[in-house]
């Protein structure tokens, strides 16, 4: 090697090795900055729904904390919503990307499951927030008055740019949805936007009566089957827990915590 080369090489090592630590401490900077602004959209989002209905913890035992990669570490909560059903929050910190996943399983009145997650990817936004129709019969005239309400908050983020999603089996359950993307400067929106979620969802339960032990059984089967369905059709985030946890512990996972159908038996 020359001693031109060799003069060279330190300094494009250097310059290299100066290249990875900013890259690292802007990943840093901007993953402490979106936990902070996804941390807040949760307590807000809990803050509204104990507005509504006595939240109580409940145990999420071994899957309290899951693995998967070696580097993403999912962090579960699981709570009891009363004369409601499920509550499962998940929240995962991947330094280049944050998310929040909020799912209300109703088991006690004829609503459809709610299901909502929010990306914070850098500067980027994803929020998504879908109703699943697992009730018997979504012609009634009460089940219409349901998505009335909830329709009114869809059109509330008109304002917010649509998010294109690859087609999937289980569109055809959900009456409405939103996916939308959106930019940093916009987080207290996409705050606002998963609070109306919760506000509008939780409000039209309030104006519903409590099924009868008939039908709280029917609804219980429907959202089994849904969630059987799930695991062995496959989704985008199933797909992931299958493949690290394998089929029967994805399912196991959903039945006692992620929808809770063994706890409502």
């Amino acid at each position: 090697m020359s001693d031109q080369k060799k003069r060279i090489l330190p300094k494009i090592l250097l310059t290299l090795l100066i290249l990875i630590a900013a890259l690292v401490c802007f990943i840093f900077f901007n993953g402490s900055k979106n936990m902070k602004a996804m941390n807040q959209t949760l307590d807000s989002g809990m803050e509204t729904i104990s507005k509504y209905a006595k939240v109580t913890p409940v145990d999420p035992g071994e899957y309290k904390e899951i693995k998967m990669y070696g580097l993403m570490k999912f962090d579960v909560s699981q709570y009891d919503i009363s004369d409601l059903g499920n509550l499962s929050v998940m929240k995962v910190n991947m330094g280049f990307m944050q998310m929040v996943s909020y799912v209300i399983t109703p088991y006690k009145k004829g609503m459809p499951l709610l299901s909502m997650d929010f990306m914070y990817i850098m500067g980027n936004r994803k929020a998504y927030a879908e109703f699943y129709d697992l009730v018997p019969d979504t012609s009634t005239e009460e089940y219409k008055q349901v998505i009335d309400k909830i329709r009114e908050f869809e059109g509330r983020f008109s304002d917010l740019d649509d998010l294109q999603t690859e087609p999937a089996w289980y569109d055809e359950l959900m009456t409405v949805v939103l996916h939308k993307q959106t930019k940093s400067a916009n987080d207290s929106r996409v705050e606002e936007m998963f609070c109306d979620a919760i506000r509008t969802y939780m409000e039209a339960a309030e104006g519903l009566e409590e099924l009868s032990d008939e039908e709280k059984a029917e609804k219980l089967e429907i959202t089994q089957k849904y969630c059987n369905d799930l695991v062995e059709k496959g989704g985008v985030s199933t797909d992931v827990f299958k493949k690290q946890l394998g089929e029967e512990k994805t399912k196991d996972f959903f039945d006692k915590v992620f929808f809770g159908t063994e706890r409502y038996r």
